[in-house]
């Protein structure tokens, strides 16, 4: 399985937990650190977290031992990316296609980066941008 370095975009909200939790775990090689009900934390390289909440499961406040987290949800396709190594995007667009998930879009940046874009089973546009995309990464 190709590396992922982080995650450059954070949340997602999603219809269905387990079969969100399945695709990032058999496609993208995540592994969740806590699931409930309401969502379910995938680390991403041991560096930072990829939170996939149930769409409408947090519209309340959330109240835990140790405080409470304001409500939020989220509505419609949107955007994150995955931070990886050039050398690793054929293996990507491989793994993608034995997953039957066609590339959408490639992009060539002008600083050099290269991004792959592909959907998750709720249609959030998903990138694996290689370094250059941004001054900061």
């Amino acid at each position: 399985m190709p590396a992922l370095h982080s995650i450059l975009e954070t949340a997602l909200y999603v219809d269905d937990l387990d079969r969100a939790r399945a695709f990032y775990e058999d496609v993208m090689g995540l592994k969740a650190m806590f699931a409930d009900q309401r969502l379910c934390a995938m680390d991403v390289a041991g560096r930072s977290v990829l939170l996939l909440f149930r769409r409408g499961g947090s519209t309340q406040t959330a109240v835990l031992p140790g405080g409470t987290i304001p409500p939020h949800d989220g509505s419609g396709p949107v955007h994150m990316a995955f931070a990886a190594a050039e050398e690793d995007l054929p293996t990507w667009e491989r793994h993608l296609a034995v997953h039957n998930i066609a590339v959408e879009g490639r992009v060539r940046w002008p600083g050099g980066s290269t991004s792959l874009y592909f959907r998750d089973p709720d249609g959030h546009a998903l990138e694996i941008a290689t370094p250059g995309l941004w001054p900061t990464y």
